[in-house]
């Protein structure tokens, strides 16, 4: 009996495991179903549903003779020649000797002039706070929320914003990063704009630049929501609504990389683009205490930082800036209007590149973007005036490939390297001179701003009636 009641015993517990065996394959072919119209849609979904119609405009080869230039990468070339061909940078060397310059080529006497890439303003709000500003056209801060990741900058960019021309004529900006504003702790993302005449937001927009999160700390978001009785009003509240921001994202992604959710949600849509290394991060910051916390709360949710914005006190942790391969977006001089701005320095600059962090001057305003070259030598002259020899070719650097890399176009614009954009600026003088001026501009190898020919200097007729304002640029 006790043998017979083994068999049974063994012969049940046989049917109990193919039993769920086969349950268990029913489950498996049950989950390799084709996924639902819902589950496709929040899956697949078009990641690009404004995309860029930016067509160059018409470019002819263009020779750049006799000039210095400083090719953005650090490098100074005395008596250099420039060529630009097909829109994009051709040659740059010492001399004509190895150049294959077209015989139609147009022949420009650099003599006593200088030539940069175009410079590159890896921060303004021009287009989404136009100048002249007027309430109705103040569209920069969704402030209804303190992390509002789901909106976009580009859907309230203004391309007729007269500051576009002023920028281009003035600064020889030939590239921006449009951000949101930052009285939120996720106020949106950005959007790389080309500074060319365009109908539409379209027409501008950067082909192949990723896209960015706006994000804040410090004073502006606990001042904002703190006032209205609501979290975030303090520093520890920044990092905990952060943070918790970050767990849902975090489990929408899980969600999605298994194939079920079945809604979308554009906020968290782009905090997974940001988690999967496809949107960057541009953060603005003052102190270098909550810089650094920033740095670790990426660590903890495996993002990295590309910008630290404002960085005031980025001079105390330039090493650590460094290690993280974080770029300093910084003004020359600007301090003590806030209480989280009275540690900045004028050296804030020249320590962060003594540090060997990468550091790049911005504007934040739409008057900074038209003399951002003169910034950047108010902040190489307070380094020198403490021991910091940063050389003019390197400054230049601050002022284009260093924002290109801050941005995410660094592959593509920034420097003049054959094969990259042609967006050239040819100055008067040296360009870190009070005295300089653009002479004359090029984005993608066409001459879109030209001193001495009055049809390519921009007249805007919004400015039309203003003192000083409405003139030919």
């Amino acid at each position: 009996m006790r043998g017979l009641r083994q068999t049974l015993l063994g012969a049940a517990a046989c049917i109990l495991v193919l039993s769920g065996t086969g349950t268990g394959l029913a489950k498996d072919k049950d989950d390799k179903k084709e996924d639902s119209a819902a589950v496709k849609a929040a899956r697949d979904f078009n990641k690009d549903p404004y995309p860029s119609t930016y067509k160059p405009y018409a470019s002819r080869a263009t020779l750049i003779t006799g000039a210095t230039v400083f090719d953005g990468t650090g490098k100074r070339i005395d008596g250099g020649t420039v060529l630009i061909r097909d829109g994009k940078i051709a040659a740059v060397a010492g001399s004509l000797a190895d150049m294959d310059v077209p015989a139609d080529a147009i022949r420009i006497d650099g003599t006593g002039k200088f030539v940069t890439p175009g410079i590159i303003d890896a921060h303004s709000h021009l287009g989404d706070y136009p100048s002249p500003g007027v309430e109705a056209h103040s569209d920069g801060n969704e402030m209804t929320s303190p992390t509002t990741p789901n909106v976009w900058a580009e859907h309230s960019v203004w391309p007729q914003d007269p500051g576009f021309s002023r920028a281009m004529a003035n600064g020889g900006v030939t590239a921006l990063l449009v951000l949101p504003g930052s009285g939120n702790l996720m106020g949106g993302r950005g959007v790389v704009l080309k500074n060319v005449p365009s109908r539409t937001m379209q027409g501008m927009k950067f082909p192949g630049a990723p896209y960015s999160l706006k994000m804040a700390c410090g004073e502006n978001p606990k001042r904002v929501y703190g006032a209205k009785g609501r979290a975030p009003s303090t520093r520890m509240g920044n990092l905990a609504v952060n943070r918790e921001t970050w767990i849902k994202a975090s489990e929408y992604r899980a969600k999605r990389n298994a194939g079920k959710l079945e809604t979308r949600d554009l906020a968290m849509e782009t905090l997974a683009g940001v988690l999967d290394g496809e949107i960057l991060v541009q953060n603005h910051c003052y102190r270098a205490d909550e810089m650094a916390i920033v740095l670790d709360m990426g660590k903890e949710f495996g993002y990295k930082v590309s910008t630290f914005h404002h960085a005031v006190e980025a001079y105390k942790i330039g090493d650590l800036l460094a290690a993280a391969g974080t770029c300093s977006a910084v003004w020359a001089d600007w301090w003590g209007f806030k209480m989280e701005a009275y540690d900045a320095i004028p050296e804030n600059a020249g320590l962060l590149y003594k540090a060997g962090a990468c550091v790049v001057i911005h504007s934040d305003d739409e008057n900074g973007i038209q003399r951002l070259p003169q910034e950047a030598a108010k902040a190489q002259g307070d380094a020198r005036r403490i021991g910091i020899d940063v050389p003019d070719a390197q400054v230049i650097g601050w002022l284009t490939l260093n924002p290109a890399k801050a941005i995410g176009v660094d592959k593509l614009t920034g420097s003049l390297e054959p094969g990259k954009a042609g967006d050239v600026v040819l100055w008067n003088g040296n360009p870190l001179s009070v005295y300089s001026r653009p002479e004359k501009v090029w984005v993608d190898g066409a001459l879109l701003f030209d001193a001495q020919d009055r049809k390519r200097r921009a007249v805007s007729d919004f400015e039309l009636g203003q003192p000083g304002e409405g003139d030919v640029k």
